[in-house]
């Protein structure tokens, strides 16, 4: 490899190992303050997960602010108050219109690019970093990692490269068919760090009746789903549960478990126990709607209580859902039969349905992953390794995961540009 034309031998040469959404920011923002950058990625192209994001549309970040986007990651919102508070939505947005590529507010909070192709996206991550005079090489694998007197060497399948800083953006472990399969969690390990336990989220859960498997293709506009510690849900009334996490949105059954943005969104919390038996997850399916208002409609006798229970719930709910709920709790009948203890139990099944839970579809299926290195090693301003000098790594390898609707490649865009910056600085 040679130094990029227009640097001069004194540039700070640096090397980017991952062109994602945080690799090619990184690399663009540290070429454009004058070092000699080497961008490494294993596929034959850039950006695979983004062309693959958001059904081929990417969702490139949620219509909100700084303290918006941190809120969706929980403990992990901290350490990325001062990269996403540095180059919040905002920033991201005008990124892309000074690339050329207009963007689109959904009623969802959701900013797509306005032609709704991924491809704009990536294509405008690559030429700015192409432009800034960043080297791309493709098919480039690395193999390896090892801190040098004089600064790094990484050791692709062809050569080792010499460089002054390193910077990882290499990504998790989730759709693995993107080249993301967790390669950097040994390399970053052997040099120090801890790898807190990587494991699938914003990933459909499997899980359900045999009832809620044939409402497979159904979806709910609203709902709130949420986690508790299992002995809590058991012991405590529900005045005093407080849950693990609580997510609504849209709700989608299907023919192994759930799917859909609240249950994407929970499915991290659901991982991230010792074993699914440790937790409970309860789904409210009429949050618009108070117990006392459906107990009033469950038990109105102006009409002489000759309503269904399927009828009354069916106003609420789409039919076939309704018809499978009064059925799971075997309260079929006009509301004048019904007795308080399926009144009760229709309450339940309506406010708190509980779904056991027995896995996920996993990394393959996952959008994120949960867990990767953490975060108290590596500084929240520059993103720079506490543990290895020189080093600094962004994106999805960081144990940070938020909610679906573009909060993640917000993250990366704003960690790998922390990266970048700092890479080439003084310090």
């Amino acid at each position: 490899m040679t130094d990029p034309s227009h640097r001069d031998n004194n540039a700070r040469r640096i090397v980017v190992i991952g062109a994602g959404a945080a690799g090619l920011v990184a690399a663009a923002e540290a070429s454009m303050r004058g070092a000699a950058v080497y961008l490494l990625e294993k596929n034959s192209k850039a950006g695979v997960k983004i062309l693959m994001s958001g059904g081929t549309r990417c969702n490139i970040t949620q219509d909100t602010d700084a303290r918006g986007i941190v809120s969706a990651f929980g403990k992990a919102g901290r350490f990325l108050q001062k990269s996403v508070g540095a180059f919040g939505p905002a920033d991201v947005v005008a990124m892309f219109h000074q690339q050329g590529v207009d963007t689109k507010v959904e009623s969802t909070g959701k900013i797509f690019p306005k032609s709704d192709r991924a491809v704009h996206v990536r294509d405008a991550l690559q030429q700015r970093a192409v432009q800034s005079g960043v080297k791309l090489h493709l098919r480039c694998a690395v193999s390896g990692i090892e801190k040098t007197p004089g600064g790094w060497t990484v050791q692709t399948d062809s050569q080792a490269i010499h460089c002054d800083r390193l910077i990882v953006t290499a990504g998790g472990k989730s759709w693995p068919g993107c080249g993301t399969t967790g390669d950097a969690y040994a390399w970053l390990h052997q040099l120090g760090h801890t790898i807190v336990r990587t494991r699938p989220a914003l990933v459909p859960l499997v899980g359900g009746y045999h009832w809620t498997h044939a409402l497979s293709g159904l979806t709910l506009d609203d709902c709130v789903a949420s986690v508790y510690r299992r002995g809590d849900w058991e012991s405590k009334p529900p005045s005093k549960r407080k849950p693990l996490v609580s997510r609504r949105s849209s709700w989608l059954f299907t023919h192994l478990g759930f799917s859909g943005p609240a249950a994407m969104d929970v499915s991290g919390t659901i991982t991230g126990a010792d074993s699914f038996d440790d937790v409970t997850l309860a789904v409210d399916l009429v949050p618009a709607l108070s117990i006392q208002q459906i107990e009033q409609a469950l038990t109105d006798r102006s009409s002489g209580g000759r309503r269904t229970t399927t009828a009354v719930i069916t106003d609420w709910l789409p039919a076939r859902l309704a018809e499978s709920i009064v059925h799971s709790v075997n309260a079929d009948g006009p509301i004048a039969e019904l007795s308080r203890g399926k009144l009760q139990a229709l309450v339940a099944a309506l406010k708190t349905a509980t779904f056991p839970i027995e896995g996920t579809r996993g990394f393959a299926k996952a959008e994120v992953t949960a867990g990767g290195v953490k975060l108290s090693e590596v500084d929240p301003r520059t993103m720079a390794s506490r543990k290895a000098p020189g080093l600094y790594i962004a994106g999805e390898v960081l144990d940070v995961d938020g909610w679906i609707g573009g909060y993640n490649f917000q993250a990366a865009f704003s960690t790998g540009r922390a990266a970048g910056i700092a890479a080439n600085s003084s310090e």
